[in-house]
């Protein structure tokens, strides 16, 4: 679907200026912008994506991940066509790197995506597979009738957008999950043409504006897995994110075009999250190592086990109805109540 795109000022001579994310296009008639998916047509830019679904499914809150967030509790995930960025390794790269005119795709209008949410059973949407960012017009409109609607509203983005478009959806907006890919401008440059200060900006104003966050970082043998580089960026989240803000390292399996590469060393995941917890980070987890205990939550405080997980699903939950430790007292930043997973429906997956 085409609809006349948000954020855009025009600049003479049939060019548009796109300012949607930090990309800034600046785009001629008839061209498109680095996402793929925004079109200047004589002078006017339009979104060639509205409502264009690719990717559909019902998965646990944890998949996202959200590990803080509703736990327990199944969202409704969609996904689009193209990208603001061009990572080498992305998992999901077709779609996020796909041709709108190639791609297999169907047409949602927002009403139908919420019934289909509803239908679903499920807590929330996530707009998620590719980034949301591009598909701002659609996830807008989608996120204010959800919040009528009583579901939550989750974005997995790699936070390249601008300030105003981010404070647009904001009010309507619970919770993101946050890739900051690196820490270090080089790998964003190199790895996903794009930069690092306005993923860590956007990053900070999620917070301030009250949106639920919590951060990834896929930790890449020889690309940004240097231990001073994890340190710093636990520095960062430690001074920027506040302690509590969950941090995610997930170990990479080669994908896309770095299929040369070999998985990340479990005795490097263990390494970055001794190293964020030494920097005071009190929720850092472990992704894409099965069994590892550092899928779990503990009670900063005590270190009682809150929170068992097997893979994606939660196997014991044991925080009070005041977000509390039962041993301690300590306060656990959980957004949203445990849903017991046997009592909520995830079968109706598209």
């Amino acid at each position: 679907m085409i609809k006349e795109a948000m954020f855009y000022e025009k600049i003479g001579d049939n060019k548009v200026h796109c300012m949607l994310c930090a990309q800034s296009c600046r785009i001629a008639s008839g061209k498109k912008g680095f996402c793929g998916v925004r079109e200047n047509r004589e002078g006017k830019l339009y979104t060639l994506i509205y409502g264009t679904v690719s990717s559909e499914a019902v998965d646990p809150i944890e998949k996202k991940p959200l590990y803080h967030f509703y736990p327990g509790s199944y969202v409704y995930s969609v996904g689009s066509i193209g990208c603001n960025f061009r990572c080498k390794h992305c998992q999901n790269w077709s779609i996020s790197q796909a041709c709108l005119e190639d791609s297999y795709t169907m047409d949602v209008l927002p009403e139908e995506l919420i019934e289909r949410a509803l239908l679903s059973r499920s807590k929330s949407i996530a707009w998620t597979y590719n980034e949301p960012t591009i598909w701002h017009e659609y996830t807008y409109e989608c996120a204010k009738l959800a919040k009528d609607a009583g579901l939550a509203t989750i974005y997995v983005t790699n936070g390249y957008m601008t300030p105003d478009a981010l404070r647009h959806i904001a009010p309507y907006l619970d919770a993101a999950n946050i890739d900051i890919k690196a820490f270090n401008e080089k790998f964003y440059h190199d790895v996903a043409s794009a930069k690092l200060a306005p993923v860590l900006e956007a990053s900070i104003l999620a917070k301030e504006l009250g949106i639920h966050v919590e951060i990834t970082t896929l930790i890449i043998p020889s690309v940004n897995d240097s231990l001073e580089e994890l340190r710093e960026l636990s520095k960062w989240m430690y001074e920027n994110m506040g302690p509590e803000t969950p941090l995610h390292f997930t170990r990479f399996h080669p994908q896309y075009k770095m299929q040369d590469l070999s998985p990340t060393p479990v005795k490097t995941m263990q390494d970055a999250c001794k190293i964020a917890t030494e920097e005071g980070l009190k929720y850092v987890y472990m992704g894409n190592v099965p069994g590892s205990e550092r899928n779990n939550t503990f009670c900063p405080n005590c270190g009682k086990m809150l929170i068992l997980r097997s893979f994606f699903e939660i196997e014991k939950y044991d925080i009070t109805p005041e977000k509390t430790c039962p041993k301690c007292g300590e306060h656990i930043p959980i957004t949203g109540d445990y849903a017991d997973s046997k009592k909520t429906s995830g079968e109706n997956e598209y």
